[in-house]
């Protein structure tokens, strides 16, 4: 059986991981469950899976657990990243959302382990981090439905025969609402995404499509491309989760329904493949399938991505960093929706350029672009 260390385990991504694991009770095990502070969600996790290690990052969570749960013994605090070094884990899925999910990375790829990694801010973030780390004989395996669908499109031939990659979006809430009235969007109308259900931060980054920008940078670390060879086109229907273009234009397509299951469980058992409780695809059930080039009036965010790698390493942290901090303020009703592009360009446009090489530089930079996103006033 493969032992499974699973962080952020009450998130979207932790629970359908355990729901992959429950899918293959003679396959998977849960060794490890680290969560931040879902203290009620995490004690029916541990209850359920009995893990032989828990992590709670929030004290004051923690010691609800350890009152509820006598017995176990209970890593709080930033201890919990340690957990994923320990070699109790054949494999660590990487569910921490935003820039904590670098931790359990490095943690991880510096004790030799793959890693199934949703976390697109750590690579965006100290991709050159992360390198070196990669270095100690640990691999990452993509979780977002798009990097697998690239990952697995890329077994049809050789990188040196790859053109292009095509990220596919679903183009979020917002894709055909008038462009007009945009300014006007609330956070209750960004949270209802038209296919996906996700975390809140990821599905603002939907409808913003800082996800996308975010993804394409992530494609080029992960997969060592340039961003001119990286391509973005809207599919609503999420059927096509992303291709690969070879010389020859062949374009080979992963597709499967919009369930991120499928890809979690590619992650779980690479290289082989296992049944799913995913349904089947059934492309008789659509009519057609639609392709279009992104709007980048509409959607800025995919522009400033790439103006974002041209840069310097500062510009990338600065997009995540400037972003998280901007959904945060806009879900407090501190600034509109548009604002948020404002934001994170206002962050970026006064950053110093740095070689980000070592995690100090890289927590004082966040921290700096963090201070100047919040001081950001419309």
């Amino acid at each position: 059986m493969k032992r499974v260390a699973v962080f952020g385990s009450t998130g979207s991504i932790g629970r359908q991981t355990l729901s992959v694991c429950e899918a293959h009770p003679n396959e998977f095990s849960v060794s490890t469950l680290v969560f931040a502070s879902n203290h009620e969600e995490g004690v029916r996790q541990i209850r359920r899976f009995d893990p032989i290690h828990v992590g709670v990052f929030d004290e004051r969570a923690a010691d609800i657990v350890r009152a509820e749960l006598p017995d176990a013994e209970i890593v709080s605090g930033n201890e919990v990243w340690k957990l994923a070094a320990l070699d109790d884990s054949d494999i660590v899925v990487d569910g921490v959302s935003g820039f904590y999910g670098l931790h359990p990375l490095l943690c991880a790829l510096k004790a030799g382990k793959p890693v199934a990694l949703a976390n697109k801010e750590s690579v965006v973030c100290a991709g050159r981090l992360v390198r070196e780390a990669l270095k100690k004989g640990g691999c990452i395996l993509p979780v977002d439905s798009e990097q697998s669908a690239i990952f697995q499109c890329l077994s049809s031939g050789r990188r040196q025969e790859v053109r292009t990659l095509i990220l596919t979006a679903s183009g979020g809430a917002f894709r055909s609402y008038p462009i007009e009235k945009l300014g006007s969007v609330t956070a209750e109308m960004a949270l209802n995404h038209p296919t996906w259900s996700m975390g809140r931060k990821i599905t603002i980054d939907s409808a913003t499509m800082f996800n996308k920008g975010l993804e394409i940078m992530e494609a080029a670390f992960l997969f060592d491309m340039d961003a001119e060879n990286i391509e973005v086109l809207i599919h609503p229907q999420s059927v096509v989760h992303s291709m690969v273009e070879f010389c020859d234009g062949s374009v080979i397509a992963q597709m499967s329904p919009p369930d991120m299951r499928l890809a979690i469980q590619y992650a779980l058992t690479y290289p082989n493949r296992k049944p799913s409780p995913v349904k089947r695809l059934d492309l008789s059930e659509y009519s057609d399938l639609v392709f279009e080039r992104p709007d980048t009036a509409r959607f800025p965010a995919i522009e400033l991505a790439y103006e974002a790698m041209r840069r310097s390493d500062t510009a990338r942290l600065a997009y995540n960093s400037a972003n998280e901090v901007a959904v945060a303020r806009f879900i407090n009703g501190e600034i509109a929706f548009l604002n948020i592009y404002d934001c994170v360009r206002h962050t970026i446009e006064r950053m110093p350029d740095a070689c980000i090489d070592d995690m100090r530089i890289l927590s004082e930079l966040d921290s700096q672009a963090r201070r100047i996103a919040m001081a950001y006033c419309p």
